[in-house]
């Protein structure tokens, strides 16, 4: 099978390379080469509309990556991931290690001119819990302190989070929680005025930038704020530019239209094999992993045996290398290798006769065809008609079946489904978030574990890390949960995607971070001619 479906995808990729080519010479011929950008504005391109820009409700990369410019919170990641002050000057951890207490600093504004308070900070974290704002964020601050009785409606009041004076944040949680910083860095997190400062309306935030216009489905442009406290923009703002189609947003950038572009995988070839243009392609560090996943919970994959004879019949490595273009690195297990210092082997390198073996001893039986569940989008099609093909060549049966995003999240959280394809992108550089949400047993569905795959020693060992202060005992611990989850095999994991950018060669000083939220814009320059 390996020798045969990649090169035809090959071929099809070839074919569509040169689709996209020659309609691109069309396109340069009879385009207006005006972009409608602001001088000293950087345009980026967006594939779609934002679907909202309050932190309460951001869920999407997307959005998160635009808030991170509007709005500050607490503390920030920096460029190597550590968690660093941004709204607090300062921090202190109580010897329990439950209550944090926060000296906020004293110079910042709000794009409406209203000075920023300990009152702000209260009022933004007490609202992701609030039941009236019913936030899908709420999971981000649950080990706050009274969070469960808040959240259900029960209390009036939240019991971890106080204001003792206009400067000092006092955050206390209901039990140890060693990766709490790095939430705290997150969108969800950002600090947007008290109700008696919203009355100005809009979105208003103290960030770098101030949202000057929003056209839904055309364009959002961004200001700089002049008053920001910690180092003002070097451009003059940024200007979204939403265009849906990837052939015309190619062509945009092609005739400088665009500064920053994410590289599509039909274009990817293109950019990579002109000199040119590869040179204004950069790439970071992933923390993501791509995986295909099973439905552990019931027959036939509730059989490990199966589980591993299908993790060998697949030459993962193979289809990186062809099919995806080595747009990745290998994945051999749940974590990001950026995140974690131990290392571990392939536990199922590509083997058709171990496969075909390990299935004589499982209970599937050849009648028997596996539903496999994947989203429209052509690259996740295309993928799962290789893997089929693979595992039909090892006799086991398998059908695809397509929905759109919304239908399909629903069909794998409701467990619907024997297999499917998806990736899981980081929201804090931390080990934990790979492992809690993904296969703790509670997690069953929405919360992240849709394989609905459960085993108490992985549950405690997951648990104590989140308890575990000590860097190097954490990481034994999830280790040990990481090898426990391979033996168990309830997912096959692929590769980690290297997203790649193409920069104008206008643009300085832009770079591609591990977490989508560290960039705050304010750093970019504009090279004048």
């Amino acid at each position: 099978m390996g020798k045969t479906v990649t090169p035809v995808l090959r071929d099809n990729r070839r074919l569509l390379i040169g689709v996209i080519t020659a309609a691109f010479m069309l396109i340069i011929c009879s385009c207006d080469t005006k972009s409608g950008t602001p001088d000293g504005y950087v345009c980026i391109r967006l594939n779609t509309n934002p679907t909202t820009l309050d932190p309460a409700s951001i869920v999407d990369v997307q959005g998160g990556a635009i808030a991170a410019k509007i709005y500050n919170g607490l503390v920030r990641l920096d460029a190597d991931m550590n968690v660093v002050p941004d709204i607090a000057e300062s921090w202190q951890l109580s010897p329990d290690a439950l209550k944090y207490t926060f000296k906020l600093r004293r110079d910042v504004q709000f794009h409406n001119g209203k000075p920023l308070t300990a009152a702000d900070v209260a009022y933004s974290l007490t609202r992701i819990l609030s039941p009236e704002t019913n936030s899908p964020n709420a999971w981000v601050l649950k080990t706050l302190d009274g969070a469960e009785t808040f959240l259900r409606g029960k209390s009036n009041t939240l019991d971890g989070i106080a204001a003792p004076d206009n400067y000092t944040i006092e955050i206390t949680l209901k039990e140890q929680f060693e990766p709490f910083l790095k939430l705290l860095s997150m969108p969800a997190a950002y600090i947007v005025p008290s109700p008696m400062q919203e009355k100005s309306g809009g979105i208003v935030g103290t960030g770098p930038f101030i949202v000057q216009k929003w056209e839904p489905d055309r364009e959002l442009i961004l200001r700089k704020n002049n008053g920001y406290f910690d180092s003002p923009a070097h451009i003059e703002g940024i200007y979204y530019k939403i265009i849906p189609e990837d052939l015309t947003a190619v062509t945009e950038f092609m005739l400088g239209n665009i500064d920053v572009l994410d590289v599509t995988a039909a274009s990817y070839s293109m950019f990579t094999k002109d000199e040119k243009y590869k040179a204004m392609l950069q790439s970071g560090t992933a923390l993501n992993v791509y995986y295909l996943g099973f439905n552990t919970s019931r027959p036939p994959l509730s059989d490990p045996l199966l589980r591993r004879a299908i993790a060998y019949a697949i030459d993962r490595r193979k289809i990186l290398e062809t099919y995806f273009q080595n747009r990745g690195s290998f994945a051999v297990s749940p974590v990001p290798n950026g995140l974690k210092k131990y290392t571990l082997n392939d536990s199922y390198p590509y083997d058709r006769e171990k496969a075909k073996a390990l299935l004589r001893g499982s209970g599937y039986k050849p009648s028997t065809k596996l539903h496999f569940y994947v989203t429209a989008a052509q690259d996740a099609v295309d993928i799962a008609e290789i893997i089929v093909s693979y595992l039909k060549d090892a006799g086991i049966e398998a059908e695809i079946r397509t929905l759109e995003w919304s239908a399909y999240k629903a069909a794998i959280n409701n467990g619907e489904t024997d297999m499917f394809w998806l990736g899981w992108l980081a929201d804090y550089p931390d080990i934990e978030n790979f492992l809690y949400p993904l296969y703790h047993s509670s997690n069953f569905g929405a919360g992240g574990n849709r394989t609905r795959y459960k085993n108490t020693e992985v549950d405690k060992l997951i648990e104590t890390g989140r308890k575990t202060a000590d860097e190097a005992e954490r990481e034994a611990l999830y280790k040990t949960a990481e090898e426990q989850i391979l033996r168990d095999a309830p997912a096959v994991y692929f590769w980690q995607n290297r997203g790649v950018t193409a920069v104008a060669p206008r643009i300085k000083n832009f770079r591609v971070y591990p977490v989508y939220n560290i960039d705050k814009g304010n750093l970019m320059e504009i090279q004048t001619p």
